[in-house]
Formats: C-alpha cells, structure tokens, sequence
C-alpha cells in the first residue's frame, strides 16, 4: 500500500501546512493550482512546466524549484517514480542558498518525495539516505513525526526491528490523529515482530478506530491489510475477512494497487473463488499497468512539448501545424503498437498459462500414481505381512523416492526390464492379502501381456492399485477376486469382492474418478456393477494397442 491516494497524501502532506506559492502575478502556476485541487494532473503538470520556464527565464531560481516539486508530486502520484526523482533533482540545482529558511523547507520537502520514491521502487538503502537529508532541513515537529514514521516503515521492510522501533517511538509523539495512527500500527507491528509474545491487538484496533472516525480510508485500507497478515499463521478466517475489508476500502478509495494486494491475499487464502479473484486480479493489473504507462508518456511528452514550444516561440504557425501533427502521428503509431503488441502478450499468455496447467494436473497424476500409492503399497505390506524384510521394505522405498525424483526433473518413466510384468501383478495383488482379506488371481500369464504397450502397462498397474487401495479403505472385504482373459486384441479385466458395494456418488472421488480417466485415454471400458445383492463387480476392457 504505498500509492495512490494514500501515496500522494504522503508526497502532499508536508505542503498542508506551508503552501508551495508562486509570484501572485505567475498565471500558470495559478493555473497549475486550480488544476491539481481539482484533480486534473495533466493539465497542473503542464502549467507546472509552463511556470518552471518562466521563473527560470526570470532567474527566479526558488519559484522554479517550486514548480518542479510539484511536478514530481503528480508524477510520483501517477506511479512515475522515475520521472519523479529527475524531476526532484533538478529541483535541487535550484535550492543552493541552504541558510535561506523557504530555501531549507523546500529541500526538506524534496528530499522526504524521493525518499518514498525510492521506497516504492524497494532501493531501501537510497530511500533511507534521502529519509536522512530530509531530517536535516525540517524543523517542523509534526513533520519530523512523520518522517520518523516513514523511516520506520522503511526499516521493517529491511527486517531491522530494532532500528525501526527506535524511530517509531518518536513517530507516535504526533498530534495530528492522521499521523498518530499510522504511527500507532506500524509501532504495535514492530512491537510483535520483536517479540512475538507481545499482543499487539489493543493498539492495532486503536490505529483502526481513529481512522474510522476520521474518516481515513486509506488509513483503514492500511489497518486492515496489518491485521490480516496479524492472523495470517493463527487464524485463516479472519485473515481472510480483514483481506476482503482491504480489498472494500482499496475499491472505495479508487487505489487499483491496495486493490491488487488485497487480492493476492484473498486468492491464497480463498481456493473455491480462486478462479474469480484471480480474473479479477490480472484485469485490474492489466488495467493499472497500462495507466501508469500512459501516464509516463504523457508527462515525457508535455515535457518535450511545452520545451519546444518554448524554444521555438519565434518559428512559423506552418511550421508549428506541421510538428505537432507528427507527434500526433507518432502516438497513433505508438498506440496501434502498443494494443497490437498487448493482445499479442495476452494470447502468448494463455496459451502457457493452459501449458503450465497441463503440466501441473500431469505432474499431479504422476505423484498420485508414483508417490500416494506407492507409500500406501508399502505401508499394506508393513501390515499384512509379520515378517516383512526391513531391507526390503527399505528398498521398495528408495524406488518410490526414486520414482519421486524422476518427476522432479521430468523424466519420462521407463519400462520395467528387471521384472516380467505378470510377475508384477501377481506381486502387487498378494501385497494385499492378509488374515482378514484373502486376494485371488486367475489368467494373469505372460501371454496376456504380450505386446503390450509399457504406456498402457503402467496404466493398467496403477488402476488394478487404485482398486485395491479403495477397496481396503472402503469396501470391508474379506474376499477379492482378479481374473484375466484375452480374446484378439482385447484384454479383458474382471474384479469381484464381497464388500459393502460402493456408491455411484463414490466412484467420481479419490482414486476411481482417476481409474476411470485412464480409461478414457487407453480408449477402453470400465463397467461398475453396484446393484448386486452384496458386493462389487466391475468388468474393464481395452484393447493392446
């Protein structure tokens, strides 16, 4: 949260009680005035322009200085935190005279606007010297309170808790509640980041209060966002209800960047309405990102704009007509490019974001298959067989760890060449036998297997698994049954147990919705057949290849 309205109060709010003014006799500074009180940035930055070229033909080097801080106050305001800061350093070369009083308070002014722009761009070492320089000329308490406040904002950022305290503890010596209660939450804040048995509710709730009674949403916005990282590792709900008042508050203070943050909360917190906030996360960032972009070109370009107006004074109106329909000419260009180039990034983007999704659901398929049934393989084989062999149990663990590793780096898993494959079922079937649930095979010979695909090998191993897994956890079977049969090209699958039976609701969660997707992709067929007396039947087909 550190811009937009809340932002720009902070770039004004040593101004409030000094007016920056100009000569009374200057029209476009006064013009510059009437513009910014009404919110028409563009056009006080272009008189601010103006009146910076008068004063400087003027030599009157304290009103240009004024002119250009107030056009770094709009650019910093508008997210050109770049063009702020040229904007303040050409300020500086006009504030030489430092023992001049209205000299020393413009630069405090100055100093404390690039501070914050260096702070948003997160060079917090530039910031905290800027900070510095700004302490050295402001000798309004109030002012100071402010700055200290600042500083310690800025050195929680930096992770120095104990700097930043000794700072706040000055910063909430403020009078004015605005100051007061910033100063109050960021204190209690550092207070808990020291010492995390310290309850730093009272005072947080006491920062929220005043600036609900002052009416401070931008202050309210920052109360809200402080509380819900408060209870984001306690309390995930009321996390999330603080994140959705940030996100009310940012929407009601028109500030499109609270509005993102808080988002970004919502969606970690939030999973069911992931889909929602995340649409509304990009269209607002999209949205914001091309402001701020036009916003810088439209300030590079009054700039430009009014210099050569100014130089060229004397030329021709034809030849003026003809310049300015140029630039015309290039920002249509510009323009076409620009939305060209943006629907272009958008199609690229889905298109991986649908590759990053295909990835991430087989990468789940793979951990299902490799990792969640094989531990749960081996953990039935630790408790159906006493003298189950350590080493082996040992080695069939370093497989699925193996096989856990290869999906980290994307292999692409290998035929079992050490084992025959009927050998394999037999295997993963008998795993499941015990005193309390007898397994039976019949028809599972080498035949059965031959040429068969060792894509479809895989498969099949995983959906005969993911039947015995659900069948131990569900069924409450005490016989199963397996019987294979080949006719051509089609393998034909039979399982029977005399369990509970399961239902139709059932099979669409845990590992049978997945048995039944294999299916789809190997073209074959699975049938369940739950309306038996007592049981479960279920007949799968499909064909070598």
């Amino acid at each position: 949260m550190k811009i937009s309205f809340f932002l720009l109060l902070s770039f004004f709010l040593f101004s409030c009680k000094e007016e920056i003014k100009p000569p009374e006799d200057n029209i476009n500074f006064s013009k510059a005035i009437v513009c910014r009180d009404s919110k028409a940035y563009d056009s006080a930055f272009y008189y601010y322009n103006l009146a910076k070229i008068d004063f400087i033909e003027a030599k009157d080097s304290i009103s240009s200085a004024k002119s250009l801080i107030n056009m770094a106050y709009i650019q910093n305001g508008k997210g050109d935190f770049l063009g702020g800061i040229e904007s303040s350093l050409e300020a500086n070369k006009f504030l030489k005279r430092e023992k001049d009083n209205s000299v020393r308070s413009l630069l405090g002014k100055n100093y404390n606007s690039i501070a914050i722009s260096f702070n948003y761009l997160k060079d917090y070492d530039s910031a905290y010297s800027f900070y510095n320089k700004a302490l050295k000329y402001i000798e309004n308490n109030e002012d100071r309170y402010v700055c200290y406040n600042n500083i310690g904002d800025l050195l929680i950022s930096q992770g120095k808790i104990n700097k930043a305290k000794k700072y706040l503890e000055k910063a909430v010596l403020a009078d004015s509640s605005y100051n007061y209660s910033r100063a109050l939450n960021n204190f209690a804040k550092v207070k808990y980041l020291d010492d995390k048995n310290y309850d730093p509710l009272p005072e947080l709730y006491r920062a929220l209060e005043i600036r609900e009674k002052t009416q401070d949403g931008p202050g309210q916005n920052s109360s809200f966002e402080t509380l819900s990282t408060y209870y984001l590792d306690k309390n995930n709900k009321l996390s999330l209800e603080f994140a959705r008042k940030m996100l009310q508050a940012a929407t009601n203070n028109e500030s499109p960047d609270d509005q993102i943050l808080a988002l970004q909360r919502i969606i970690n917190l939030d999973p069911k309405s992931y889909l929602e906030n995340f649409q509304r996360f990009n269209s607002i960032n999209d949205s914001l990102q091309i402001s701020r972009n036009k916003d810088k070109r439209q300030f590079a370009i009054i700039r430009f704009d009014v210099d050569k107006i100014k130089d060229e004074k004397a030329e021709k109106e034809v030849e003026l007509l003809q310049r300015n329909i140029g630039i015309i000419a290039l920002l249509l260009a510009i323009t076409f490019i620009i939305i060209w180039y943006r629907k272009r990034q958008k199609r690229l983007k889905q298109e991986n974001e649908l590759k990053i999704k295909n990835t991430q659901l087989k990468l789940s398929k793979k951990v299902h298959d490799v990792v969640a049934n094989g531990i749960y393989q081996v953990m039935t084989k630790i408790e159906n067989q006493e003298q189950f062999d350590k080493d082996k149990m040992l080695d069939e663990l370093e497989f699925v760890y193996e096989k856990s590793r290869d999906i980290s780096y994307e292999k692409t898993e290998s035929g079992n060449e050490e084992k025959d494959f009927s050998e394999e079922i037999s295997e993963l079937i008998g795993s499941f036998n015990n005193e309390n649930v007898k397994t039976y095979l019949a028809g599972n010979d080498k035949n059965i297997w031959f040429k068969v695909e060792e894509t479809t090998k895989d498969e099949i191993y995983q959906i005969i698994r993911e039947l015995l897994v659900n069948m131990k956890k569900h069924s409450k079977a005490d016989r199963v049954v397996f019987r294979f049969e080949r006719e051509n090209d089609v393998i034909k699958i039979y399982y029977t147990d005399n369990g509970i039976g399961i239902s139709g609701d059932v099979i669409h969660k845990n590992g049978l919705s997945s048995t039944v997707s294999r299916m789809e992709t190997m073209n074959g067929e699975i049938i369940f057949d739950n309306k038996t007396e007592k049981g479960l039947k279920i007949n799968i087909s499909f064909p070598v290849s």
